[in-house]
């Protein structure tokens, strides 16, 4: 199967992309423990401005992206964030991140925007080499600032 794009319908492959991300990151109860409601997600899948996409092999979501569309104000455009993409271990080094990022940027251009950006850990020597081969780094400092 090729990359897909979610849509308010795909709430079992919703599940197994954050089952992927939890196994990925190693954090299955950020990614299940609270997980939200299915009308939650068909709110979120059929929202515009969230993309989620994903590759699915012998039924299994084996890869994903989730990105968010951010329209500027000083112009008619927008930047894509990419906040989450991850590849199960057994798949990785196929392509498949490269893929995604790919499907990404083909959205982004049918909807005027003019990048697409994502933040990589130091240490996450993998990632960081995707990015770099994909485009420009720039190293910035990254501050959580929490809401009451």
């Amino acid at each position: 199967m090729a990359i897909h794009r979610l849509g308010p319908d795909d709430l079992g492959l919703m599940d197994g992309l954050l089952d992927m991300f939890g196994a990925a990151f190693g954090e299955a109860d950020t990614y299940g423990r609270a997980r939200p409601s299915a009308d939650y997600q068909r709110r979120l899948l059929g929202d515009p401005s969230f993309v989620a996409l994903v590759k699915v092999v012998d039924g299994h979501v084996v890869g994903g992206l989730a990105a968010y569309e951010l329209r500027k104000f000083e112009q008619e455009r927008s930047e894509f964030y990419i906040y989450d993409l991850a590849v199960a271990e057994t798949h990785r080094r196929q392509g498949i991140a490269t893929d995604l990022i790919g499907k990404l940027r083909e959205i982004a251009a049918k909807r005027g925007g003019y990048v697409v950006f994502v933040q990589a850990d130091h240490g996450d020597n993998a990632a960081i080499a995707l990015y770099s081969k994909l485009g420009t780094r720039e190293d910035v400092l990254h501050f959580d600032i929490p809401v009451p």
